[in-house]
């Protein structure tokens, strides 16, 4: 982690304990759950007497500034954790007990305290010297939540209290305008205005896709699976629903077992198979099918397979975290000596989709070894120390992720730059050791042993849903020719002009090209304004000028300027556009 990262975190995990000294001023039975530092900002989770309103973040902003302007010392003690829990006991912050406790239980024998004025908080720090190093004209409380204590819906729910903190005022100023324009831009709000899916209580967390919105998910498909079929992947598919004892076998239930959907057939006590949270298991029983020599290497499958993982209700985000999706997963099955060249083919696919939709590369991770994992220290070693190597010998710049790595093996993740400058993570490029291990996948070598092939798993959209999420607030839900649901709108300047809008419909059918007559009884105005809205790409007036001429009127998006062509030119125009995939 760079200094200026590090230094930054501190500043916002600084800026939530004066948050919530405030709160303590405003509420002094409140009880405190957790509040670290997160992207752009904090939070501070809090049993209070009352349910916050918006009109209380400026009450407490108000506080924050007294403390910063009084200046107080952060001042760390280190004291033993019964003190600590008697302490936390006595304040009646049976929150802190809780965690207190848990760290007892893991064999801690001390604890740091931090204490700013009257506020005394459990943390391990660092933070920074005092209160009045924040800048009060550089942080805003932006939100109020809830938030289930430690994630667990059968715990209680808190008030989680959001605020943004940077180190100047201009950065602050920066942030908030491009938070103003992501509200404009927000896929659910967008979503609904363009008539592209829907959500209901009948199937809570997934998404009913409506024609307009699966017509961009095919357009998405389809360019993958060119793609792919170039780069000589097969397709596969396999089950959704399997057996518990494979899912054992492969330490999903072990690892995972509170994001999957269990299932009890008819003939059973209890549950005995589980919906699938990812497709590498059902890939590699189709592995094993058959057997396979060193001259097949590198074998490369591709899955559009549709997976379900139980996201709690805090979690689910639209279609960018539902809990149904389609994840464009591959897998390859390589020759040790194989590995590198083909991480490094995967990483320049991404970068090749990527570009395709302008989206830019912000930062690459490398993700270690988490906590919970399979495998052997040998193997984890072997598997970090190669794609070390890769990003080493190919001059990729990029961070370490200590302990965020899948529980079968390291990752690489892409974290991408929109229009606005928001990040997303999309793919995804794991090294596994561990699971040809676990399902005794072979080949024959050239020396006639056998041996056990290198797996690396891979998404780049991530999933089809989330993906394309991020894609309609990234053009704003004004999608490239390609993608558009509809293409072209004809607008007839009235009824009698009707059948001369069908010829053309007609001529650009008969091009693939997606287009729809507006012939609803409104003014020709009005009809362009809802053009506007929808954001077609393109919007053809059509009257007796336009019959007389055999021309046509072409309104382009974002233009004031109206074109005139013959409906050849315009048909070149724009199978040009959708076989390049323009951006623009």
């Amino acid at each position: 982690m760079s200094d200026k990262k590090l230094q930054i975190e501190i500043l916002r995990h600084s800026t939530a304990h004066v948050m919530a000294a405030a709160v303590l001023e405003m509420f002094p039975e409140a009880k405190f759950g957790i509040g670290p530092d997160i992207e752009n900002g904090f939070y501070y989770d809090l049993e209070l007497p009352r349910t916050l309103i918006p009109e209380d973040l400026p009450l407490i902003e108000k506080k924050i500034a007294k403390i910063i302007k009084d200046n107080h010392p952060f001042e760390r003690e280190e004291i033993e954790i019964d003190k600590a829990s008697e302490l936390f006991e006595k304040a009646k912050q049976n929150y802190k007990v809780e965690l207190i406790e848990d760290l007892k239980k893991e064999g801690e024998k001390k604890v740091s305290l931090y204490k700013s004025g009257d506020f005394v908080d459990l943390c391990r720090g660092p933070h920074l010297d005092s209160t009045g190093e924040i800048n009060v004209k550089a942080l805003k409380l932006t939100h109020i939540a809830g938030a289930y204590w430690r994630g667990d819906e059968k715990r209680p729910m808190l008030q989680r209290i959001y605020g943004v903190a940077f180190a100047s005022p201009k950065e602050l100023r920066q942030y908030l305008a491009m938070m103003e324009e992501a509200k404009k831009r927000d896929h659910r709000k967008l979503g609904k205005e363009l008539d592209l899916f829907s959500f209901h209580p009948e199937a809570p967390g997934d998404v009913f896709w409506h024609d307009k919105g699966y017509t961009v998910f095919k357009e998405l498909i389809d360019y993958w699976r060119g793609i792919h079929r170039r780069e000589g992947y097969q397709e596969v598919r396999t089950p959704e629903i399997m057996t518990k004892q494979i899912w054992q076998r492969s330490g999903h239930t072990e690892n995972f077992l509170d994001k999957m959907y269990k299932v009890t057939t008819p003939d059973a006590k209890e549950w005995n198979m589980l919906v699938k949270p990812m497709n590498c298991d059902g890939g590699m029983l189709i592995y094993n099918n058959s057997s396979h020599s060193y001259k097949e290497f590198p074998i490369k499958v591709g899955e559009l397979g549709v997976v379900h993982r139980y996201e709690s209700s805090g979690e689910l985000h639209g279609i960018i975290r539902p809990r149904e999706f389609t994840q464009d997963d591959a897998h390859l099955y390589c020759l040790p000596e194989q590995v590198k060249d083909e991480l490094k083919k995967v990483i320049d696919l991404c970068f090749e989709i990527y570009d395709t939709f302008g989206l830019e590369l912000d930062h690459l991770e490398l993700s270690t070894r988490p906590e919970k994992s399979i495998g052997s220290d040998e193997i984890w070693e072997q598997a970090e120390q190669t794609m070390r190597e890769v990003l080493k010998e190919n001059n990729i710049a990029h961070q370490i992720n200590e302990g965020d790595g899948a529980f079968y093996g390291p990752k690489f993740d892409f974290h991408l730059k929109d229009t606005i400058g928001r990040t997303w993570q999309c793919a995804t490029i794991q090294l596994d050791f561990a699971q040809p291990e676990n399902f005794a996948l072979e080949y024959i070598a050239e020396d006639g042993s056998k041996q056990r092939p290198v797996m690396i798993h891979r998404t780049i959209y991530g999933s089809i849903e989330r993906f394309l999420g991020i894609l309609v607030e990234h053009y704003a839900g004004a999608f490239p020719l390609w993608l558009s649901p509809t293409q072209v709108k004809i607008i007839p300047v009235s009824d009698q002009f009707l059948d001369y809008a069908g010829k053309v419909k007609k001529e650009l059918d008969a091009h693939n090209i997606r287009v729809e007559i507006d012939d609803r009884t409104e003014s020709v105005g009005k009809k362009i304004s809802d053009n506007i809205k929808d954001k077609t790409p393109y919007a053809l007036v059509v009257g007796e000028k336009e019959i007389e001429s055999q021309q046509l009127a072409v309104r382009t998006r974002g233009k004031k300027e109206i074109e005139n062509m013959e409906v050849e030119r315009f048909v070149e125009k724009l199978r040009k556009e959708i076989t390049n995939k323009t951006r623009s």
